[in-house]
């Protein structure tokens, strides 16, 4: 094959060394890149993709390859290492795209806001194949990341007045949406909420972009101000659950720009709470990605951000986020403190009678025992598999674990705290209740539909595999896993 073929340009005169520093510490063979390469290429519908051994010899020599290798390359090892290896930073350039495609710092204007949702989630539909639309963007960390949302909390200038003629025609084109249809979209987001939890994001994930798809329809029709507002929220609610289930699938490059665009409805619609809501779905997305310094700048501007006006319940959820962000860091004194936050302002939570929007209710005794417990399992992580912090979870994971048991809507939830629950007894070196409730989880995961909650149940059983393998029910749980939960994909 030539320098020129289908998947590479003309090879450059210096060996890549950035590519050959990931390449080196991930421990792969140039055929087994070439595989994962290959794979990857036909889940996205790339099918004139066909790397070797050879070719990938000559990335490593310098040949710069022509998307969407590049981005594949980048998901590849972001998925290896656990953190976010961009583009560049494997010495490869990427084909000029404008912002409006592929980064996050986007114009805070409606009529821009409406117009790339429209664009994005028609994108989405049309490339349907699992991870096609991804190719086309990159993750934003950082500065790259931070910067932009932080105009979230800048006023937006004021819109000019339409002409009593342009109201009065917004009024008559409009007058087909009536209060009850608007009733009912708003129903509609809540019922797709409730698939999420209890089906994962891997089901309904298409219908959420389509029906996100035809609000913005709705609000590129001239509408009366108390109705764009209301489309406006249920804008920002789709979007943000549209990057929620592809957060849970690990389409991580596109769940991201959701909760972007997402962030730019909610500011449009003036809901400060929902704003700060979607900011924590992006913490938790850098957490994963092994960004909790990003993670918390975004709690700490959603904080800020609607300290104001947001309820306890979603000052207690905040608050827990912040911990995870803190213990990731290895902060124990922060993590505590948050904690304690979390805790104190969820019981002022159950003693208000105010409403309280459907986007928080799932914040349950049962998530925030299980956000506090994965804080502390996570510091006991970081500080080298600290048995006293594993203590320290032990009981409140057990909480989370029995009040998520008797929850038949959030299994995708009670899957992961069965996870977490296992990890904790594995850092106690107690492999045979880990894998009793792997196992459990094991029968949850082949109902849901979510990359996340197999990701983490493989890794939790191939640590037992490798701390513990000559555990005869770690070999059981080993076996049954191969068999009942095949890898057919990858995440981001």
């Amino acid at each position: 094959m030539g320098g020129s073929g289908a998947d590479g340009t003309s090879t450059g005169k210096r060996p890549n060394e950035q590519l050959g520093s990931w390449f080196v510490r991930s421990g792969w063979s140039k055929g087994e890149l070439a595989r994962q390469v290959n794979r990857r290429a036909r889940q996205i519908g790339a099918h004139h993709i066909s790397t070797d051994t050879s070719r990938v010899r000559r990335w490593l020599d310098g040949e710069q390859p022509r998307e969407p290798i590049p981005r594949i390359l980048s998901e590849l090892f972001s998925e290896r290492f656990g953190t976010v290896v961009a583009v560049e930073d494997l010495g490869l350039r990427t084909a000029h795209q404008a912002p409006s495609v592929s980064g996050v710092d986007l114009p805070w204007a409606g009529p821009q806001t409406v117009s790339l949702l429209s664009e994005f989630s028609r994108s989405d539909l049309m490339l349907a194949r699992r991870g096609f639309l991804g190719t086309s963007l990159a993750l934003s960390a950082g500065p790259a990341l931070i910067e932009p949302m932080q105009r979230w909390l800048v006023p937006s200038p004021p819109a000019e007045p339409a002409s009593p003629q342009e109201s009065a025609g917004a009024v008559r084109r409009s007058a087909r949406l009536s209060a009850p249809e608007l009733d009912l979209l708003e129903s509609t987001t809540v019922m797709f909420r409730q698939w999420d939890a209890q089906c994962g994001g891997g089901l309904r994930r298409k219908a959420v972009v389509g029906q996100l798809h035809e609000v913005t329809d709705l609000l590129q029709e001239p509408q009366p101000a108390h109705v764009a507002k209301r489309l406006f929220r249920c804008a920002a609610e789709l979007a943000e659950l549209a990057g929620w289930m592809s957060y849970d699938v690990g389409l991580q490059p596109t769940a991201q720009k959701y909760f972007v665009l997402g962030l730019h409805a909610a500011k449009e619609a003036g809901d400060k709470p929902l704003g700060s809501y979607i900011l924590s779905s992006m913490s938790r997305q850098m957490i994963h990605l092994g960004r909790p310094d990003d993670a918390l700048e975004l709690i700490h501007l959603a904080q800020y951000g609607s300290r104001d006006c947001a309820t306890p319940r979603t000052q207690a959820m905040l608050y827990a986020m912040e911990a995870r962000a803190y213990a990731n860091m290895g902060q124990p004194s922060k993590t505590k403190r948050a904690v304690r936050m979390a805790e104190d302002v969820f019981v002022d939570a159950l003693e208000c009678d105010a409403p309280e929007p459907d986007w928080i209710r799932f914040f349950s005794e049962a998530e925030l025992n299980g956000e506090n417990a994965h804080s502390y399992r996570d510091l006991a992580y970081v500080a080298g598999r600290s048995p006293s912090y594993a203590s320290l979870a032990e009981p409140v994971m057990e909480r989370a674990v029995e009040l998520f048991s008797e929850d038949k809507v959030y299994q995708r939830s009670y899957a992961l705290n069965l996870v977490g629950m296992a990890t904790v007894y594995l850092l106690k070196r107690e492999p045979e209740q880990a894998t009793q409730l792997a196992g459990q989880a094991l029968s949850i995961a082949r109902r849901v539909r979510s990359e996340r909650v197999n990701n983490r149940l493989r890794k939790t059983v191939d640590t037992a595999a490798r701390d513990f393998g000559d555990v005869a029910e770690v070999v059981h749980l080993t076996d049954r896993l191969t068999a009942q939960l095949p890898e057919v994909a990858e995440a981001v």
